[in-house]
């Protein structure tokens, strides 16, 4: 059986305005923290909760599906049937869930490679065009993967926003920890999305529960370090 933590409102674009993630947001977070590290029974509380809360199943199936790039099949796949299992117990009470808009055809039929550095471009607010360096210079199928497949085949979908997904993104990032330039990097493209300092700082405290202190204050941070930077 399942508690509801807060009530819905109508979902949201982040806005400049909002001082705190929506109650949908929060309901992301926490949804694709517990996937991350695996957590079933908190991650059944999750799901009815941010059904409650008013996402949609899709919304919630796409986050999920989206967290598989950060942190594998296995965890993800789990994470599915966990999901699949509280709606079967929420239909069986009577429960009618909104099922959500469907992932719209992907028209563009140009190469997934330049699709995925345009949109690794306006996430980034920086051009893709130089030379690889790093770890795509040093295994360059690896930028190939990243661009072809994450930013064009996943991104590209219409289920999510990019908002939406760079927050199921930076909660995977703080589950899994360890993997701190990825985490900067997403901390700072989520405040390219439109998420406000105060928002991320929310973030850190929304997903304390999922993670953990340590892992929620090495999340922190990674946060002050990057409103530090955008302060120069």
């Amino acid at each position: 059986m399942h508690t509801t933590l807060f009530t819905g409102t109508a979902f949201a674009q982040v806005t400049n305005e909002a001082e705190n993630l929506t109650t949908q947001q929060q309901g992301l977070i926490s949804i694709a923290a517990y996937t991350a590290n695996g957590d079933l029974k908190n991650l059944t509380q999750a799901l009815n909760t941010g059904l409650d809360a008013g996402l949609t199943i899709n919304e919630i199936k796409e986050g999920i599906v989206h967290a598989y790039a950060y942190c594998g099949f296995p965890r993800s796949i789990r994470g599915l049937q966990t999901f699949m299992t509280v709606l079967t117990e929420r239909k069986a009470i009577g429960i009618q869930d909104k099922i959500g808009n469907d992932a719209s055809p992907i028209s563009n039929t140009g190469s997934k490679y330049e699709r995925g550095k345009k949109v690794l471009g306006e996430l980034s607010s920086a051009p893709q065009d130089g030379p690889l360096t790093g770890y795509g210079a040093f295994a360059p199928v690896m930028d190939t993967f990243l661009k072809e497949h994450l930013f064009a085949d996943i991104f590209e979908r219409a289920v999510l926003t990019y908002a939406q997904r760079e927050l199921v993104t930076i909660s995977v990032l703080s589950s899994i920890g360890g993997v701190e330039p990825m985490l900067r990097s997403h901390l700072s493209i989520s405040l390219n999305v439109g998420f406000t300092p105060q928002q991320l700082k929310h973030f850190v405290n929304v997903i304390e529960p999922a993670v953990g202190k340590e892992k929620a204050e090495a999340a922190k941070s990674v946060l002050t370090e990057v409103l530090k930077s955008r302060q120069k």
